[in-house]
């Protein structure tokens, strides 16, 4: 009778199971999903193309470089404005609408240059992109010459990159695990107290011969 209580109240089934796991497996459950996962993302999604174009901001007689850098600046911004882009697109021959989510610009505080960089699925045209661009911004400067006293010449031409800048599938696959091994140590931080001490032990109820022991004993 006493050995069926004891059978009664151990746990069996699916949940005996889980709660039967070792605490780190959760974390290796994780990391392998997220890993699965992200190599997955880096093979299906499309290679992405980057290639840069650089304009730099010359001073005239009458102006100075101090001047030069100044509008070095606002041609990085004016470089994604449709005024310029719409200009491009027919050298670049692609929509503006291309251009404007796949044409950023930087400056740099020191010197009076912009760097004019296109993102595409093609290498080819990630650089035609850049370079149409370039251009069309040197003859927007060209227009205003006269007020800016400030000459945008084009410094490089766009080259056409041999590799893709996306990540690889490599680097997908350690990003998921890593987020997958974190998801699963924050899993093993929020469950119930209840449930983290059923997995690390197993409660032990003493035998028949043992419980007469005790009372022949007493």
């Amino acid at each position: 009778m006493t050995e069926n209580r004891a059978r009664s109240h151990r746990p069996s089934g699916p949940l005996h199971r889980t709660r039967a796991l070792p605490p780190w497996s959760l974390l290796a459950a994780g990391a392998l999903t997220g890993g699965l996962l992200g190599g997955a993302y880096g093979i299906l999604k499309p290679p992405v193309y980057s290639a840069t174009a650089y304009v730099v901001a010359v001073p005239a007689e009458k102006s100075d470089p101090a001047s030069a850098l100044g509008f070095a600046q606002a041609y990085g911004r004016v470089a994604t404005q449709l005024a310029v882009l719409g200009d491009a697109q027919v050298r670049a021959d692609v929509p503006v609408r291309t251009l404007q989510s796949s044409v950023r610009t930087a400056t740099s505080p020191d010197a009076p240059m912009v760097a004019i960089t296109a993102t595409s699925s093609r290498a080819d045209t990630a650089a035609d992109m850049a370079d149409a661009v370039a251009r069309a911004l040197t003859r927007h400067a060209e227009d205003s010459r006269a007020a800016t006293n400030v000459e945008l010449q084009q410094f490089a031409r766009a080259v056409e990159p041999a590799e893709p800048s996306s990540a690889s599938p490599a680097v997908t696959g350690l990003v998921g695990a890593s987020a997958g091994g974190l998801l699963g140590g924050l899993v093993l931080l929020v469950r119930p107290k209840g449930s983290r001490e059923e997995s690390g032990r197993t409660a032990a109820v003493p035998g028949p011969a043992l419980a007469a022991d005790v009372r022949g004993a007493l």
